[in-house]
């Protein structure tokens, strides 16, 4: 249904509506208006990676590994599939009149904040650092959830409007402070994009202030969000976020006033329970009955589209749907793609006709919890790396087990001495002929703020050091001299310098999903090879960064760093040899006026022949990645930035070229006044398996394709 014809039906409906029963509708827990025949809604419901917080569903890697798979068409997929899912289950539960949280229509996903800073706890829910990658990997996301039928298939929402990564501790009274520049020209264009490319039905709001305005009630926001992206869906505001603009922000002394604030800056549905002050607000003269109503119809608007009211296309989807064959495969597709191989002295991969026993070592070797990042729902069956790797090698190869550690805790055991587990970490390793070493960290270490209780600060890494339990685990391994492959499950850079010099082979696995372990052993014997990319820096140190609380990116990620990476933004290996041969803009490539290159949805992009070789004898799929540097504009960023991507496979001994669109966009650059422009007409494209930085090349062994253009 078209958003014309859902609107007025809307506001047909809402008319019907008595004032209190209209404010009854603006919380995320609606409540049914039988007169009217309208059933009890909850709006809320979380789809990041996967149907989460309802029961079996198909659980896909984390965010921050779909975006280590460069994957836009995989990304859909996903999509849809939490869509198809999530109709399944909404057409079973509502059958019951069953209409819990966790059981509607409305996803609050994707989040597409910038992982600005490795030390953000909740960073694992995004897709990396990058705004132009989160942009492709969002709309993709949001297409592939609201899909192109009849009705909507369910409602995506961008979160968390906006300048939004940490600190977790103090998000419900931070106010983060970003300039115009890097307001357009990093924190905003994933919303933009989602908004304008995508159709996004929902935008949620962030908990911080920014720039001195609350987000869930900022004009300043709103009027770019409505404003100049036309945006027509409906606002939510993050949990109980506007309480914190009496609470903890003070810029309101009372629930009315807060209320008031967010639903005349554009917050239509609140999340918490601060809107049971609405009335309070209107009969005190601060809220308008046409402001209660527009926020109404919006709310109504999207339950027409999603066809609740006069029937869907996806009401026959069955319950059969949940954690099918077909999407439990593509769950573990997404896995074998996400999975970053950062360091190989040929090690990997493994021949299981040459091993007798293989170790498996670490707390996250047999550990459902680090296969699931956060915002999860419940698998069926769950594959740790140990139950992949001992399904893959069955009797053929002995596998011999040790958590060798906590995860955090110095000792397994309370009654045992500290550190009771590395004498048998030492005896598994001595008796294997390689050990597969499982480190990392999971939800309860890097998360939400008061999400789950753990142990370091609100949710945020204090530092880049893995926990000490597991470096010493990392220290007694390696003193074993045994072939060791480090499997590092995190969400986020954690400093591998001491893996880097002491271990054969590392594998950036993040949090892989219900069919991680699987997929991790037949990356480890060659079935496939890797091919994820980091989607964030992984730096050497914090001590280049500037402070946490501080928002400016100079300094910060690939495009504004000085420093030389540990390993860099783009970087991941394979076990194929695929580099970029040669590249050039295409012949029929149209020039256009920097008119047209100043429009954020300018036509005639810049085509790019690439020509791609596999000198390697192993087949494997790779990402070609373009960056682009302004020679001539004192407005662009520090270095090169990611201009197109494409993931392709590339045979042994082939060869095989291909042409990537570079979006008009990419020639412009963003001022300090926060106006994107044309401002320099001398570009260099530089194409290749990885950016075009020093670190990249040294660490791959290949430079990237450069090509000179002039508008």
């Amino acid at each position: 249904m078209k958003r014309e014809e859902a609107r007025k039906k809307a506001e047909a409906l809402v008319a019907q509506m008595t004032l209190e029963e209209k404010a009854s509708q603006l919380r995320y827990d609606a409540p049914a208006i039988r007169r009217l025949g309208i059933p009890a809604y909850n709006w809320w419901n979380e789809g990041l990676h996967g149907v989460a917080r309802a029961g079996q569903a198909t659980v896909f890697p984390q965010a921050i590994g779909v975006g280590a798979t460069f994957d836009e068409e995989l990304v859909g997929e996903i999509a849809d599939v939490i869509a198809t899912e999530g109709r399944a289950k909404y057409n079973a539960y509502s059958a019951q009149e069953d209409r819990d949280i966790y059981k509607g229509l409305t996803f609050w996903s994707p989040n597409v904040n910038i992982f600005r800073d490795p030390r953000w706890g909740r960073g694992h829910e995004t897709y990396g650092e990058d705004p132009y990658l989160t942009s492709r990997l969002g709309v993709a996301f949001v297409k592939g959830l609201q899909g192109d039928g009849e009705t909507m298939k369910a409602a995506a929402c961008a979160k968390h409007f906006a300048v939004h990564s940490g600190p977790e501790g103090i998000r419900h009274e931070f106010n983060a402070e970003a300039t115009p520049k890097d307001m357009g020209e990093t924190y905003l264009p994933a919303f933009r994009a989602l908004v304008e490319e995508a159709g996004v039905e929902a935008v949620m709001g962030a908990y911080n202030r920014t720039n001195g305005e609350p987000c869930c009630g900022s004009p300043t926001l709103q009027k770019k969000l409505r404003g100049e992206w036309g945006f027509q869906g409906h606002f939510v505001s993050d949990c109980w976020a506007i309480r914190d603009f009496h609470e903890h922000h003070m810029v309101t002394s009372s629930a009315k006033e807060s209320a008031a604030l967010a639903i005349n800056n554009g917050c239509d549905l609140n999340c918490g329970n601060t809107y049971l002050h609405i009335l309070n607000a209107y009969k005190s003269g601060l809220v308008t009955e046409e402001t209660i109503t527009e926020s109404a119809v919006r709310l109504f608007t999207t339950r027409y589209m999603l066809g609740l009211f006069d029937g869907s296309e996806y009401d026959a989807i069955p319950y059969e749907e949940v954690e099918s064959k077909e999407h439990l495969a593509l769950a573990k597709k997404a896995a074998l793609e996400s999975v970053v191989l950062l360091k190989n002295d040929g090690v990997l991969p493994l021949k299981k006709d040459k091993l007798k026993t293989v170790g498996v070592i670490g707390p996250n070797a047999n550990s459902r919890v680090a296969l699931v990042g956060n915002y999860h729902g419940t698998a069926s069956r769950y594959v740790t790396i140990q139950e992949g790797l001992q399904d893959y090698l069955g009797d053929d190869v002995r596998v011999l087990t040790t958590p060798g550690c906590e995860l955090f805790r110095d000792r397994t055991e309370n009654l045992a001495f500290a550190g009771d587990r590395l004498s048998e970490a030492k005896i598994v390793a001595a008796h294997s002929d390689v050990v597969i070493l499982c480190v990392g960290l999971d939800e309860t270490l890097e998360g939400e703020e008061g999400d789950t209780g753990n142990s370091y600060a609100s949710g945020d890494k204090p530092d880049l050091l893995l926990p000490q339990v597991q470096r010493d685990l990392m220290e007694a391994v390696a003193s074993t001299g045994t072939p060791t492959v480090l499997c590092v499950m995190t969400g986020s850079d954690v400093d591998l310098g001491y893996a880097t010099e002491h271990f054969g082979a590392i594998l950036q696995v993040w949090y892989p999903g219900a069919q991680g372990g699987s997929a991790v052993a037949e990356l480890l014997f060659g079935d496939v090879s890797p091919s994820g990319k980091l989607p964030v820096t992984f730096y050497e140190s914090l001590d280049e960064l500037p402070d946490f609380e501080d928002y400016s990116m100079q300094g910060r990620t690939y495009r504004y760093m000085s420093g030389k990476a540990q390993y860099p933004f783009g970087y991941g290996l394979t076990y194929g040899d695929v580099c970029v041969k040669s590249a050039e803009i295409a012949a029929d490539n149209g020039k256009s006026s920097a008119a047209d290159c100043a429009s954020d949805a300018c036509a005639a992009p810049v085509h790019m022949n690439i020509t791609v070789e596999n000198a390697g004898s192993v087949p494997t799929e790779e990402v070609i990645q373009i960056y682009v540097k302004c020679l001539d504009s004192e407005f662009a960023p520090k270095n090169p930035s990611l201009a197109a991507f494409r993931r392709v496979r590339v045979e042994a001994g082939e060869t095989k070229t291909l042409t990537l669109e570079i979006p008009r966009q990419a020639l412009t650059v963003v001022d300090e006044a926060g106006c994107r422009k044309v401002d320099g007409r001398k570009f260099v494209f530089y194409a290749g398996c990885s950016q075009p930085d020093a670190r990249s090349c040294e660490l791959t062994g290949h430079t990237t394709a450069e090509v000179c253009y002039e508008l």
